[in-house]
């Protein structure tokens, strides 16, 4: 269970290169379909377009795709997969859709087009990390509570969910080679008075 790195929003954003307009579409996916639906989705806002070209990259299956559309091998889908690779990014589709001006660009120019438009519209999104962590339950009194926040805020642990009643019942993201320490923390910062219970596992989002 590897963290990973994604965006969380559509985005998109536009640039003219010698009279070519090109406008970078970005999505979250989770899978092939979701990424294949994204795409159709984009070539029917744009049919009259040029060329719609895209790349995506998938963890399900590890996949990754691209298509020229049309452009000269290797000029379009490879620079804009190029770019989701040197983000570190996954489970994103990417479609730069380019109305052609008049003006050719020549392969180096079409490879610097479509790549810094791929930038550009990923750029406009919202860059996230899902990190696994194991959850656990903890319930203390508010005389522990304010001890044990500010531990889990300064060791790097998550703090998901906090909720108020008699006692403090807290939900908390740990990774997994983090769990002793935090155990042991929760343990010496309570006393041995805290109740924790572990829930399961589950990516947590961290805004990047």
């Amino acid at each position: 269970m590897e963290d990973y790195k994604t965006v969380q929003n559509n985005a998109e954003a536009e640039m003219i290169e010698k009279k070519s307009r090109f406008i970078g579409y970005c999505r979250p996916v989770k899978n092939q379909e979701e990424a294949i639906s994204f795409i159709n989705e984009i070539r029917s806002m744009h049919r009259q377009a040029t060329h719609n070209v895209y790349a995506y990259v998938v963890r399900e299956d590890n996949i990754m795709r691209y298509s020229d559309d049309g452009e000269p091998a290797g000029t379009a889908g490879v620079p804009v997969l190029e770019v989701i690779k040197k983000e570190g990014l996954t489970d994103i589709a990417v479609v730069v859709t380019r109305y052609f001006g008049g003006v050719l660009l020549g392969a180096g120019g079409l490879v610097r087009a479509y790549g810094k438009s791929a930038k550009l519209g990923i750029d406009a999104a919202v860059r996230i990390e899902k990190v696994y962590c194991k959850l656990y339950l903890i319930r203390c009194d508010y005389s522990t509570y304010g001890k044990l926040e500010y531990a889990i805020n300064t060791e790097g642990y998550i703090l998901k969910d906090c909720v108020f009643e008699n006692d403090v019942c807290l939900t908390v993201g740990v990774k997994p080679e983090m769990v002793d320490s935090f155990l042991k923390t929760v343990a010496d910062i309570s006393g041995g008075s805290a109740i924790v219970k572990e829930l399961p596992g589950e990516y947590i989002t961290k805004e990047l």
